[in-house]
């Protein structure tokens, strides 16, 4: 089961890392949602989520600190870079938090337990296959985040480059059938 869960985990976290392959800067910081979601700010939280709950959740520190995310830092500093953090500074963070949190996962036991100090406190106790399973979900939800973002970008859709999982579609004149419906039904 813990190798299904890590597989599961991996493969979510190569869709969002390749979700910055190809834009420019800009466009990885660029925010195209009200709330100012970006591609690069996805991995950013996902880096400090990886940290948050394989390195700090169990014991194992990480040993690097964030001053994004101290109590004096501004709000959601972990969803956007500043203009000094390089895409690379980013991605390389998030690899070595990925592979700190993967030798948390082979080193521990799905029933090892743990404390998720920003969780209330009735459930803060927590077990490897729990966090397992919370990461799989959190990495997902941000890799649906950055599908949307990136095919704003520049049109590029699709699950990774050897394997895009859409259908062969006309797009365009798919997307205006959906409009002409949407009207038709809000009328």
């Amino acid at each position: 089961m813990k190798p299904d869960l890590h597989r599961y985990l991996r493969s979510a976290r190569e869709a969002v890392l390749w979700k910055l392959e190809g834009p420019s800067s800009y466009d990885v910081r660029r925010p195209l949602t009200p709330t100012g979601t970006n591609l690069l700010g996805l991995v950013k939280h996902l880096a400090a989520m990886e940290v948050g709950y394989f390195a700090d959740t169990f014991g194992r520190p990480f040993g690097e600190r964030f001053e994004w995310m101290g109590e004096d830092a501004e709000p959601n500093a972990d969803m956007w870079a500043t203009a000094e953090e390089s895409v690379e500074d980013i991605t390389g963070l998030y690899r070595r938090a990925c592979a700190h949190a993967d030798r948390t996962i082979d080193a521990l036991d799905l029933e090892s337990t743990g404390e998720v100090p920003w969780w209330p406190p009735e459930r803060r106790v927590v077990t490897l296959h729990l966090v397992l399973v919370h990461m799989i979900a959190e990495t997902n939800r941000h890799a649906g985040h950055a599908d949307i973002v990136r095919e704003l970008v520049d049109g590029a859709a699709g699950l990774r480059p050897t394997n895009d999982n859409m259908p062969s579609v006309d797009w365009p004149a798919y997307r205006a059938e959906l409009d002409r419906v949407a009207r038709e039904a809000g009328s």
